[in-house]
């Protein structure tokens, strides 16, 4: 079994920053809304100009870097999955549909058995 290791220590810088980029983050979305006699252009601008500052600060601190590291090692480990061909693709998903009607027609069948058991022979209901 592989070890995992886990980090949970972060200095006050980064705590800091984390603040930093909610806070513009915030600032951002309350300008969006204060800004709204000013036209959609002004409202726009301060909340995009915030969250690139956000992005900005958070990309800096130690969790945005563990962040695009684990972004760097995702995408390597993407590029490494063997993808189906397109026939492959459109076989496996005729045999779904397949399986898919042919247990629809099971469940049908032991349901209409069980409905004519019950009420016909067992309770005699319908006559």
């Amino acid at each position: 079994m592989a070890a995992t290791q886990v980090e949970t220590v972060s200095s006050g810088a980064d705590k800091l920053k984390l603040f930093a980029v909610a806070a513009l983050v915030i600032a951002g979305i309350a300008g969006f809304y204060l800004l709204a006699k000013q036209g959609a252009i002004a409202q726009w601008a301060a909340l995009i100009v915030a969250l690139i500052a956000a992005v900005t600060v958070f990309l800096v601190s130690e969790p945005g870097k563990q962040f695009v590291g684990f972004a760097k090692d995702s995408w390597r480990e993407v590029k490494k999955v063997v993808w189906p061909s397109r026939k492959e693709t459109l076989q496996m998903t005729a045999y779904v549909f397949a399986f898919v009607v042919i247990m629809s027609l099971f469940l049908w069948m032991t349901d209409k058995t069980l409905e004519w058991v019950l009420y016909d022979l067992v309770l005699g209901w319908r006559k």
